[in-house]
């Protein structure tokens, strides 16, 4: 099967179907457009390895239109487990025969078990974001007022509900389209209810990025979740203006490659604390490798993958 950068496509996946090459053992692969940035090969191989699983975890590029063949040849060459990545989270959701109440709740789906005909669709990465916020910055999300950009897609969905799932202290929404903005603020506002709180201000509010009221909200935010991917090209705009970001804001961007993003950047210029997504991406590969294979997984051995 031909590779070109460590990266694998569909029409790796037909010649590798007709190669007559091995098809007895566990397979595992992450998906995504674009996918060579993947860190996920990194910390599972030594996982599957260091469990005796015999198996290898690739990276597979697919476009949406190729979703629906890609996922019929994965589940042909006896694949066990996937992972998605941007921008197939949703559209993977529709392509599963079974899902998790967690991947229901959430509405998307960035991990996938393959028992024989079935496609299980999970999602771990809304306590994956919970683990990594916990070990990143020592905080919990029900202390905090959490704004997220990017709250409309699928990471930025899951982060809304996880957030306020924990009863955060504030929570706005941040999305170029503001209709799927506020189409999660009403999904999340029975869960955003508590009566021990006073003071000025919303406590659910959803906005554009261009929303001249957001230098206000800011300062009623602790946390800024950065849930799109602006930030993997060094071209990328802005989210918002960077300004606007002030000493006592934690940053945590969701991107890893640059490890350290323009938003990132901007906010430790300011006095602020910020992470990449590297700690999120550790946790929901844990969760993942246990959802496969029933195994509970050695996150200091996936961490020192990454590392290494």
């Amino acid at each position: 099967m031909s590779k070109s950068g460590d990266v694998y496509t569909l029409n790796d996946l037909k010649r590798w179907q007709e190669s007559g090459l091995p098809r007895t053992h566990p397979k595992f692969a992450v998906i995504g457009d674009p996918i060579a940035h993947s860190r996920s090969p990194e910390m599972h191989q030594p996982m599957l390895d260091s469990s005796g699983i015999d198996a290898s975890y690739i990276r597979l590029y697919l476009t949406g239109a190729e979703l629906k063949e890609g996922f019929e040849l994965l589940q042909a060459l006896e694949f066990t487990g996937v992972n998605v990545t941007i921008p197939h989270k949703e559209d993977v959701f529709h392509l599963m025969s079974e899902r998790t109440p967690i991947a229901n709740r959430i509405g998307v789906v960035n991990t996938v078990l393959i028992d024989g005909d079935r496609l299980i669709g999970h999602n771990t990465d809304a306590p994956g974001l919970q683990a990594a916020l916990r070990e990143t910055f020592a905080v919990d999300l029900h202390d905090l007022r959490i704004l997220i950009l990017g709250a409309g897609g699928g990471a930025g969905r899951a982060a809304a509900i996880q957030c306020s799932s924990e009863q955060c202290e504030r929570l706005v929404l941040v999305n170029r389209t503001l209709e799927k903005a506020q189409s999660v603020a009403e999904e999340v506002k029975p869960l955003m209810d508590r009566t021990d709180l006073e003071g000025a201000g919303a406590r659910l509010t959803a906005m554009k990025p261009t929303d001249p009221r957001l230098e206000t909200e800011l300062d009623q935010v602790d946390l800024i979740i950065n849930a799109t991917s602006l930030g993997m090209k060094a071209s990328d705009s802005e989210a918002f203006p960077y300004r606007f970001l002030q000493p006592h804001h934690l940053v945590y961007d969701m991107v890893y490659a640059p490890p350290a993003t323009r938003l990132m950047k901007s906010a430790i210029n300011q006095g602020g604390r910020a992470e990449n997504g590297l700690s999120m991406l550790l946790w929901q590969g844990a969760l993942a490798f246990e959802f496969w294979t029933g195994l509970q997984a050695d996150v200091e051995i996936m961490r020192r993958g990454l590392a290494e």
